[in-house]
């Protein structure tokens, strides 16, 4: 189950939560020999040769509660990039004039700190920038996302091009929206700070 709570209350219908991140250096490699297909009892066979046809960084948010996405491919990460994802999102309805949009983000230098807090939220007042605990990025949501594209869009790793990645990436996204359901996420403040609190770690021992 999920929970629409901030600080114990309740959110609003007007009020959003995305969770954003980077996948950074999606190498497209074409393969020197063609990849076979699984067949019964033998399983796929991928050339291990290929070139390198470049790289992109795919940056994409996800509205946790309604299995939304939005995605884009850039030629490098930063704070630049990251604004544009941010833009693309906050520019459009319903975020454009929702009552809060919360966006959940790790430490990364994209979107680190106070500073960063100031720089978005002074460009849309109705951002909450909401950082999760350092070295802890596997508790934002986006990351499963980041995991099926792995498993079903870049594994194996054969585009003849940068364009053909960008595309394939795209065209996902699109098709993701029309099966996906909002992830059941269990794992709650409640359940970390038990499991800090068994591994010894010392800021919960301090609490």
């Amino acid at each position: 189950m999920y929970q629409r709570l901030w600080k114990g209350r309740k959110l609003a219908t007007n009020e959003f939560v995305l969770s954003a991140d980077e996948k950074t250096s999606i190498q497209a490699r074409c393969r020197k020999a063609a990849s076979l297909p699984a067949q019964p009892g033998q399983p796929m066979k991928v050339e291990h040769e290929s070139e390198r046809r470049g790289a992109w960084a795919y940056l994409a948010a996800l509205d946790v509660h309604q299995a939304k996405l939005f995605g884009r491919c850039e030629a490098k990460t930063g704070i630049a990039p990251f604004d544009r994802l941010v833009d693309q999102v906050m520019q459009q309805h319903p975020y454009r004039r929702a009552r809060r949009v919360f966006w959940i983000v790790d430490n990364g230098s994209s979107h680190r700190g106070p500073r960063s807090v100031q720089r978005l939220q002074g460009k849309y007042p109705n951002l909450v920038l909401v950082h999760g605990p350092v070295h802890a990025s596997w508790l934002n949501q986006i990351e499963i996302y980041f995991s099926i594209i792995q498993r079903k869009v870049l594994t194996p790793n054969d585009f003849s091009s940068r364009q053909e990645l960008v595309g394939r990436l795209l065209a996902f996204e699109r098709h993701y929206e029309t099966i996906a359901r909002p992830f059941q996420w269990r794992f709650t403040r409640h359940n970390l700070t038990r499991l800090l609190r068994r591994l010894g770690h010392p800021a919960v021992k301090a609490a």
